[in-house]
């Protein structure tokens, strides 16, 4: 019995690991971003213009992450830079068409769908998902691992590539790849 609830645990977050895989696959076919990258460009659009800054509170990245993240949409043409009117030291974020056609081509988030759904849910249902996955999280010494708000497979900084497997555990040794989600 006790075997067959750790067999079963194992396989509900092999499921979670490939569904966030699958997600990011069919993101990155359709797109050619990364999950992060696509949140970047998408509030990048949402907010006009915006500073690297607003974007990384907004979304709860380091501020590094976002720059390294903008360098590539800026060299994928999806966004421009330029130095604020008043302030020259500012810089300003902006979607360029391009950016906002990726933004159209792109299928519901994973996450989006998720967050969607867990809201749906009663608060106390919320709550006891929360605390499983944290212990669910610390059983995988994952606890002192820095995490954004999103469902990605790999690290939030990559470049472009296809999308690779998910691992049975999270890799914490992903390489930096435009568009790569591990």
């Amino acid at each position: 019995m006790d075997e067959d609830l750790t067999s079963a645990t194992l396989r509900a977050i092999r499921r979670i690991l490939r569904a966030t895989d699958q997600g990011s696959h069919r993101l990155y076919a359709a797109t050619g971003l990364t999950t992060s990258q696509f949140l970047v460009l998408q509030e990048i659009d949402r907010r006009g213009d915006a500073t690297p800054g607003t974007i990384a509170t907004a979304l709860q990245f380091g501020q590094a992450t976002i720059t390294n993240i903008a360098d590539r949409l800026v060299a994928a043409g999806l966004i421009t830079r330029r130095r604020g009117e008043r302030d020259k030291r500012q810089v300003i974020l902006a979607a360029t068409d391009a950016g906002r056609a990726a933004l159209g081509r792109a299928p519901d988030l994973l996450q989006e769908r998720f967050r969607d759904r867990f809201q749906g849910l009663p608060l106390w249902e919320r709550a006891m998902i929360l605390a499983a996955l944290e212990r669910v999280g610390s059983l995988l010494d994952a606890s002192g691992i820095d995490a954004a708000p999103l469902i990605a497979a790999g690290a939030i900084d990559r470049a472009a590539g296809p999308p690779a497997e998910a691992e049975p555990a999270p890799r914490q040794d992903a390489a930096p790849a435009i568009g790569h989600p591990s």
